[in-house]
């Protein structure tokens, strides 16, 4: 399954917060301190030096990551006419069949965040969800078996 390339305003707006602060704060802290401690003499066994270059290395692969993830993310805004429906940035509460109710929000797959009940849009129950309304009924297959759903409530932030 490939990702999709969809995100939120406020997720793209995260990401591009994390590129800006790794490359022009983190970055030239841990460069400086690298001069600063390949100064100091004998790098191989100088364990300031050989951590800060192992971070400035993960610094460098997740600003490479960040920077091509940016270009090709579409963001996904709020639209008028998606009341009633649940498409991409819904919250939707669900109801198993046992009554008990949970929240979600389907994201892309840069933000989500099962903490948050924040859900990738590339999940099973997603996809399950797109384009259904109120009352409606939906089947997921599950590792354990099929879950079926209830949507009871659909909104956005607007």
């Amino acid at each position: 399954m490939s990702k999709s390339n969809y995100i939120t305003r406020a997720g793209w707006n995260a990401l591009d917060q994390e590129l800006k602060f790794l490359w022009k704060d983190e970055r030239p802290k841990v460069t400086q301190a690298v001069s600063d401690a390949a100064a100091l003499g004998d790098r191989s066994e100088n364990a300031e030096y050989i951590y800060g270059k192992r971070r400035l290395r993960e610094i460098d692969r997740r600003v490479r990551f960040l920077t091509k993830r940016l270009e090709v993310l579409q963001i996904v805004d709020y639209h008028p006419k998606q009341e009633g429906k649940v498409f991409f940035g819904a919250w939707v509460t669900l109801e198993n069949e046992a009554g008990e109710e949970k929240q979600y929000r389907i994201v892309g797959c840069d933000e989500f965040d099962p903490a948050k009940n924040w859900i990738s849009i590339d999940s099973p129950v997603a996809r399950a969800l797109i384009g259904k309304s109120i009352d409606d009924e939906i089947k997921v297959e599950t590792p354990s078996g099929l879950v079926i759903l209830y949507v009871n409530q659909i909104w956005y932030e607007k």
